[in-house]
């Protein structure tokens, strides 16, 4: 039997489609560099952007009107954050984002966005500089990197925006 191809379905190549670099925005310092890279890609390539947001929604198992509360203040603060983001990218390079905001588990979120939408080709991630590790977000994501319909690249922290703009 044949093996087949989970790229068949990426429509970047058809006319009328944009290849997209999709980047997670988190309160972790490498997003920063992750959507720098994804920006000027994305620039290089006549590309666009796409912002990914993901409010986990196990903080708000508490009673009823107060869950709710807690979701429109995590949306609130999701919804910040991807702006600030897409303001210093429209600054620096003079592009719009794509902005979504998901909740629930953070690998179903990107994999079903990236299923939903066939123009996102890559997903760009920054790893950490910390003794730790690359961070969580790097290594869920390498540990489930066979299960993406798309290629990953993982930024290293330490590049500075002129070390980015020569490697895109």
């Amino acid at each position: 039997m044949a093996e087949r191809s989970m790229v068949s379905k990426r429509s970047i190549r058809e006319e009328g489609h944009r290849r997209k670099f999709l980047a997670v925005i988190d309160d972790t310092p490498e997003c920063e560099r992750a959507v720098t890279y994804a920006s000027r890609r994305a620039r290089s390539t006549s590309g666009v952007v796409v912002l990914l947001y993901i409010v986990k929604s196990e903080d708000f198992q508490q009673w009823l009107g107060v869950g709710d509360i807690m979701r429109a203040e995590a949306r609130a603060e999701a919804q910040e954050a991807l702006d600030r983001h897409s303001e210093k990218v429209r600054k620096d390079i003079n592009m719009d984002c794509e902005l979504v905001i998901r909740e629930g588990g953070v690998l179903e979120n990107i994999r079903s966005l990236i299923e939903e939408d066939s123009d996102i080709a890559i997903l760009i991630l920054a790893a950490g500089d910390g003794k730790e590790g690359p961070g969580p977000l790097v290594q869920s994501i390498a540990a489930s990197s066979g299960s993406f319909a798309i290629p990953v690249t993982v930024i290293p922290f330490g590049l500075t925006d002129e070390d980015i703009d020569l490697l895109t």
